[in-house]
C-alpha cells in the first residue's frame, strides 16, 4: 500500500498533531502500488506513460519498451518499440488497436490481434491518437492519417505553425491538443476546427509543465495547465445563428486556479480528481525542494472550486521527479485512477463499504460501523454484522457502560444461543448480571433454565424489587418454579411481611395453578390483583365463606365481580353471607337493583330500612321504581324517620292525595311543590283543597296566580280573594296571567290557521289525484264477475264503471245504487274512502 498522509514537511514524523486532528475525516480513496510484473519492470526502467483500457494497460518506457499488464500488473505482452523513452501509447476503444510513438520520431501503429499495421519514422518526437481507421501524429504539425476504400492511408493536415504540440486526446468525433498557445477542438465530422482555448500563465515552459486534457465524456472537455482548470463543454449552435460559424461551439463552464501545479485530471462524477506537482519552502534549504505529489478530490463551481478531499501520495523517489513526470490516467468503468512516476505507479480506488466500516472501526466509532454494516450488508464482502456487533459490545463493556452493551446484545447476538450464554456468563463474571436480565430472549428462542434461574437468584439476593419484576415479566416456563419457589419461601422466613416476597409467591404460586395458596396471600394483603385471580382461575367456591373480606377491601370490585358471575354464587348465598354487615348488604342489594329491578323482588321491603338507614337520597328513586314495594311497611318506616317527601309520595300512591297535598303545604311549606303535586294529579278537588288552603296565605296566593293559569281558571282564584288583602307582586301576576291567556288565543288561532291551510292542502291534492285519468285495457278484470273488463268486440256498446280506488267493475255487475250515489262494494266493506267516488265510461 503507498502511505497516504496529510502534506507535511518530509522532516515531520508521521505522528504528528496536525495528522492526528485532520484524521476525524475519512478519506475518500484508498491507494495501492501496482506490483507483481511492475515492480521487476521498474527496478530496471522507468515509467514515462500509461494508457488505461477497461481489460488491460499498457506502459511505455525511458527505454523504449511497452508492457501489456493485467489490472494486477502482470505482464501479458512485451514490445521492443524504441531505445529512446516512449512518449505516448493511445488506444481505440475496442482495445484492439494501439498507437505508439517514441522519443526518437518512430510510430507504430497496430492491431493486438491482427497484423494490420503502420509504421512511419519522423525527425522529431511524436504524440499519438489512434481510433478505428484513423491515427493523427503530431510535431509541430497535426497530421491526420485515414483509411481510404482502396485500404491506403490518407493524410491531412489539421493544423501548424503554433509550436510544439505537448497533448492530443481525442474522443468520438472531436480531437483536442494543446501547443504553446492554447488548447485547439476539432470536429472530424465537420472537419471544422471550433475553439482556441488560450493558455494563461505563459511564463511556464510547456516541457515542464505539459498541459493535461481529459474527455470527461463525449462533450465535456476538463484542460489543467499550470495552476489553472477549465471546464470546457461543447455545444450545437442554433442554426438561426450559424453564418460562417462552426456548428458547434465551445462553452467555459467552469474557469478557477489552484495552488499547486497540475499533473493529471480526471472525472469522478461531477467532481473532479486531481494529481498536483508540489514544491515547498524549506528553512534549512536555499531552493524550493519537491514535496511529495498531492492527489486531490475538488468540487468545480463557476469561478472557484471546493476541496473534498487532499492525499499526499508518498511514491517512491519523489523528491527526484518534476512536474512532468506525474501522469494521471483513469478506467472509466470502475473509477480506478492510476498515478504515473518514473519508479511507481499507485492506483487510488474509490472506498467501497468495507473501506467505511474499516475507518469506522479504526477510530473505535463502533455504532456508526454496525449501522453502516446493518444497511449494506448485502455489499460488504470483508466483514460480518455480527462481528462488529461483537467488537462493539466488548468496546462497551471496557468503557463501563454496561447497559448500553447489554441493550446492544439483543440485536447483535440475535438467535445465537452459544454466544447468548457465553455474554451472559462475561456480565456475571464482573457483576453485572442485572444489566443483561431485561434483555435476554424470553420468546420462542430461550436459553437454558439454569440461566435463568442464575439470574433470578442474584436478584433474590440484592433487590426484591427487581426479581418481582422479573417474575412478572418472564414466562413461568423459563424456569424450575419450584426451586424458586423454594428460594422464596426460605428468603421469607428472616421477613416473613415482606409484602414484595409475598406477592411474587403468590405470583409463583398462580403459574404453578396452586390458586388456594395464591387467593389466601392475596387476601392477606388486600391486594388488587385478588378479583382478577378469581375471575381468571373460576375460585368462586373458594370464597363464597370470603365475601365480606373481599368487600371489606373493594366494595366497588367486590359487587361487580359478584353481580357478574350470579350463576357461580348466587344472590340467597351472598345476601346470607352479609347478613351482620347491613351496610355491605344495601351496596350489594342497591347494584342488583340497579341491574335487574326484578332479581331481588323478595329483598325490596328489606330495602327499604336499608335505603333509610344508609342512603336516603336513593330511597324515593328506590320506591317510585319498585313494584313489590309494601307500601304499607314503607309508610310506616319513612313517618317513624319523618321523611316528608317519601311520605308524600306514598300517600298519593296509595290514593290519599289529600293528606298528601297536606303534608306539602303544612310540614314542607312549598306552594311549587304543592302546584307540581296537584298538576300531576290533575285532580279539581286537589285544586280546590289547595285554593282553600292557601286563601289566607299571600305568598301561596302570588304562586297560584303565577301557575294556575293552565289548569284552572284563574277567575276562580281571584273571587276568593278577600278585599284589602295585601298579596306580593300582585300587578306581576295579574299581567302574567293576561299574557298567558293571550299566548293560550294566539296558539289556538295559530293551531286553527295550521289546521285550515293544511286541510285545503290536502283536499287539493285529493282533487287533482281524482281528475286524473285511468289506464284501461285487456289485463283488467271486474271486481264482481272476474271477467276482461273489455269486451272482445269493441264496436259493441258497453259500460264500465271505475272508481277512484282504481276497482272496476261492469255497471250491470254493480247493485243498485242509491240514487244520486254509488260506492265500490270492496272499499265500502273495508270502510276505505277512496272508493267513494268513480268514473263511468261508456
Amino acid at each position: 500500500m503507498a502511505e497516504v498522509q496529510e502534506e507535511r514537511k518530509p522532516s515531520e514524523e508521521f505522528t504528528d498533531e496536525s495528522e492526528e486532528e485532520d484524521s476525524e475525516e475519512e478519506p475518500k480513496l484508498k491507494y495501492e502500488r501496482l506490483s507483481n510484473g511492475v515492480t521487476e519492470i521498474l527496478q530496471k526502467d522507468a515509467a514515462s506513460c500509461m494508457t488505461v483500457h477497461d481489460k488491460f494497460l499498457a506502459l511505455g518506457t525511458h527505454f523504449g519498451k511497452v508492457f501489456l499488464l493485467d489490472i494486477q500488473g502482470n505482464v501479458t505482452q512485451k514490445f521492443e518499440i524504441s531505445s529512446v523513452k516512449i512518449n505516448q501509447i493511445s488506444l481505440d476503444e475496442s482495445g484492439e488497436h494501439v498507437g505508439i510513438c517514441s522519443e526518437d520520431g518512430k510510430v507504430q501503429v497496430f492491431g493486438l490481434y491482427t497484423r494490420e499495421g503502420f509504421h512511419e519514422n519522423f525527425d522529431c518526437p511524436i504524440k499519438v491518437g489512434v481510433s478505428a481507421n484513423r491515427q493523427h501524429l503530431t510535431t509541430k504539425t497535426l497530421l491526420l492519417y485515414e483509411r481510404n476504400w482502396l485500404n491506403r492511408w490518407k493524410t491531412s493536415v489539421l493544423h501548424e505553425g503554433e509550436g510544439t504540440i505537448t497533448n492530443i486526446q481525442w474522443r468520438a468525433n472531436l480531437i483536442a491538443w494543446a501547443n504553446n498557445v492554447g488548447v485547439k477542438i476539432y470536429d472530424i465530422s465537420t472537419k471544422q476546427r471550433i475553439t482556441n482555448v488560450l493558455r494563461d500563465n505563459v511564463s511556464l515552459r510547456p516541457d515542464m509543465y505539459p498541459c493535461s486534457l481529459c474527455w470527461k465524456d463525449s462533450t465535456t472537455l476538463i484542460v489543467g495547465w499550470g495552476t489553472s482548470v477549465k471546464i470546457c463543454v461543447v455545444k450545437e449552435r442554433n442554426p438561426t445563428e450559424m453564418r460562417d460559424l462552426p456548428s458547434r461551439y465551445v462553452e467555459i463552464v467552469s474557469a478557477f486556479e489552484t495552488e499547486f501545479f497540475i499533473c493529471g485530471l480526471a472525472p469522478l462524477a461531477d467532481q473532479l480528481v486531481t494529481l498536483f506537482f508540489v514544491k515547498e519552502n524549506s528553512d534549512h534549504m536555499e531552493e524550493d525542494f519537491c514535496a511529495r505529489p498531492r492527489l486531490d478530490i475538488i468540487q468545480p463551481l463557476p469561478e472557484s472550486c471546493e476541496e473534498i478531499s487532499s492525499d499526499a501520495l508518498t511514491v517512491r523517489n519523489f523528491q527526484d521527479n518534476e512536474c512532468r513526470d506525474y501522469r494521471l490516467e483513469h478506467s472509466e468503468g470502475e473509477s480506478l485512477f492510476y498515478i504515473i512516476s518514473p519508479k511507481d505507479i499507485v492506483v487510488a480506488k474509490e472506498r467501497d463499504q468495507d473501506d467505511h466500516i474499516d475507518w469506522l472501526l479504526e477510530k473505535r466509532k463502533y455504532e456508526e460501523a454496525l449501522m453502516a454494516a446493518e444497511i449494506s450488508f448485502k455489499n460488504i464482502k470483508r466483514h460480518d454484522v455480527q462481528e462488529i456487533g461483537m467488537a462493539y459490545i466488548n468496546h462497551l463493556v471496557e468503557k463501563g457502560d454496561y447497559n448500553s452493551a447489554a441493550r446492544k446484545c439483543q440485536k447483535v447476538l440475535g438467535k445465537n444461543m452459544e454466544l447468548w450464554e457465553n455474554e451472559v456468563y462475561r456480565f456475571k463474571a464482573i457483576g453485572q448480571l442485572k444489566a443483561i436480565s431485561q434483555y435476554l430472549p424470553i420468546g420462542d428462542l430461550r436459553l437454558r433454565p439454569t440461566i435463568y434461574e442464575m439470574i433470578l437468584h442474584e436478584f433474590l439476593k440484592t433487590d426484591y424489587e427487581g426479581f418481582a419484576t422479573l417474575i412478572r415479566e418472564w414466562p413461568g416456563e423459563l424456569y424450575n418454579n419450584t426451586a424458586i419457589v423454594q428460594a422464596v419461601t426460605e428468603h421469607l422466613k428472616k421477613d416473613p411481611m415482606n409484602s414484595t416476597l409475598l406477592t411474587t409467591l403468590a405470583e409463583l404460586y398462580t403459574y404453578d395453578q396452586r390458586y388456594d395458596k395464591a387467593l389466601d396471600i392475596y387476601l392477606r394483603l388486600r391486594h388488587k390483583d385478588v378479583y382478577q385471580l378469581i375471575g381468571k382461575h373460576n375460585l368462586f367456591s373458594s370464597i363464597e365463606d370470603k365475601i365480606v373480606l373481599l368487600m371489606d377491601f373493594d366494595k366497588e370490585k367486590a359487587v361487580d365481580m359478584l353481580l357478574d358471575n350470579e350463576d357461580k354464587i348466587s344472590t340467597d348465598r351472598v345476601v346470607e353471607e352479609l347478613a351482620d354487615r347491613p351496610e355491605l348488604l344495601h351496596v350489594y342489594l342497591h347494584k342488583l337493583f340497579k341491574r335487574d329491578h326484578s332479581k331481588c323482588q323478595k329483598y325490596h321491603e328489606k330495602q327499604i330500612g336499608l335505603y333509610a338507614e344508609y342512603d336516603r337520597p336513593n330511597l324515593l328513586p328506590f320506591l317510585r321504581d319498585s313494584t313489590h314495594c309494601p307500601l304499607e311497611k314503607a309508610l310506616e318506616i319513612c313517618q317513624q324517620r319523618n321523611f316528608v317527601e317519601e311520605t308524600v309520595f306514598l300517600l298519593s300512591r296509595m290514593g290519599n292525595c289529600r293528606r298528601a297535598l297536606q303534608m306539602i303545604m303544612e310540614e314542607l311549606e312549598d306552594v311549587d311543590k304543592a302546584i307540581d303535586f296537584a298538576k300531576e294529579q290533575d285532580d279539581k278537588e286537589l285544586w280546590e283543597d289547595l285554593i282553600s288552603y292557601s286563601i289566607d296565605k299571600p305568598p301561596f296566593i302570588t304562586g297560584l296566580l303565577n301557575n294556575i293559569g293552565t289548569h284552572v281558571d284563574p277567575i276562580l282564584l281571584i273571587l276568593r280573594i278577600k278585599e284589602g288583602m295585601e298579596i306580593p307582586n300582585l300587578r306581576d301576576s295579574l299581567v302574567k296571567i293576561l299574557q298567558d291567556y293571550n299566548l293560550q288565543i294566539l296558539l289556538r288561532e295559530g293551531c286553527k290557521k295550521i289546521l285550515v291551510a293544511d286541510s285545503l292542502s290536502l283536499l287539493q291534492k285529493m282533487h287533482r289525484t281524482q281528475m286524473r285519468g285511468v289506464r284501461v285495457d285487456e289485463e283488467n278484470i271486474c271486481e264482481s264477475c272476474h271477467t276482461t273488463i273489455l269486451p272482445s268486440d269493441m264496436a259493441k256498446s258497453f259500460s264500465v264503471v271505475v272508481f277512484h280506488c282504481r276497482h272496476m267493475f261492469h255497471k250491470e255487475c254493480l247493485p243498485s245504487p242509491v240514487p244520486g250515489m254509488q260506492f265500490c262494494n270492496i272499499c265500502s266493506a273495508k270502510r276505505q274512502g277512496p272508493g267513494s267516488g268513480m268514473l263511468e265510461m261508456k
